[in-house]
């Protein structure tokens, strides 16, 4: 008899131990959320509108991802749908944001640099880049009347095959983003067979996937002073080399080997020198680059 009443003790003590692992657990989960809300908004615009945040994310584990990390842009999202964040200041002010991936640094700088173009960041400033070991890290500065906009930049940044992972803010002013690149590549035009393409004239260097064919015919027009300058690049925008021609031509046919993914079309010396159109014809068509 004492040695069932043991056993059943001890079962019991397994099953309340159980159970409060669980609680501590799914408390530790919801404590997760709740830090992140408030590192965006504040501690003191959390306890003010603490009723309110319970009602706009609930139920809470919609704002997790499958590994156990909080959804930083879904949670971004749901704080300023509902007027709760704001990314103003009264007056411009200096913002520094770290951008943070385990990807290759130059595709990395590229794609970044892009999509912060395509969404009105211009004049920024690098204040340091940084490679340790698996992890790059490219911190910018820049003066503006709005923190960056984490939404705008997240979908800016998937058309390139990039996902933020999470948003850390340190301050008003200070913000970094972890970027998952696995299935990064740049936002460009792929170049077909037998679609023909106009380039008009731009202030910056055109960009083209090349990876489906095996030649291509850049013709010039006549009111144009072009100088070529290509650069090859493989599918991590790793540079395979250089062709410079010092001397204007007309039309110039380039061959697409050594795994070339992407290239860069400019002039050796000002793109003001492409007066006109560039008229692209793609030739012959290649099989899938093998993965790298």
């Amino acid at each position: 008899m004492v040695k069932v009443f043991l056993l059943l003790a001890l079962l019991f003590s397994f099953s309340a131990a159980e159970t409060k692992n669980i609680h501590k657990d799914s408390l530790n989960s919801e404590n997760l959320l709740t830090e992140k809300i408030k590192s965006f908004i504040g501690e003191a615009a959390f306890k003010k509108d603490k009723a309110y945040i319970d009602i706009i994310f609930s139920p809470k584990k919609d704002y997790y991802i499958s590994d156990g990390r909080v959804d930083s842009v879904k949670v971004i999202q749901t704080l300023k749908e509902n007027g709760v964040l704001n990314l103003f200041f009264k007056e411009p002010r200096e913002i520094n944001i770290s951008f943070k991936t385990d990807g290759p640094p130059l595709f990395f700088v590229k794609i970044m640099s892009d999509s912060l173009q395509n969404i009105g960041y211009y004049k920024y400033v690098t204040k340091e880049s940084n490679l340790k070991i698996s992890e790059f890290t490219w911190q910018i500065s820049l003066t503006s009347e709005y923190a960056a906009d984490p939404l705008i930049l997240s979908q800016e940044l998937k058309k390139s095959g990039c996902e933020i992972i999470d948003v850390i803010k340190e301050s008003e002013t200070d913000w970094t983003y972890i970027v998952d690149m696995q299935k990064a590549k740049l936002d460009t035009k792929i170049l077909e067979e037998g679609e023909e393409l106009e380039l008009k004239r731009s202030l910056y260097s055109y960009w083209l996937d090349v990876s489906k064919i095996k030649k291509l015919r850049i013709s010039s027009s006549r009111r144009n002073n072009w100088y070529p300058y290509i650069a090859y690049y493989d599918k991590s925008l790793k540079l395979l080399r250089v062709i410079k021609k010092d001397a204007k031509r007309a039309r110039i046919t380039l061959d697409m080997k050594e795994n070339t993914y992407y290239i860069k079309i400019s002039d050796i010396y000002t793109l003001k020198n492409i007066k006109d159109a560039l008229i692209l014809t793609p030739i012959g068509t290649r099989e899938t680059l093998p993965k790298q």
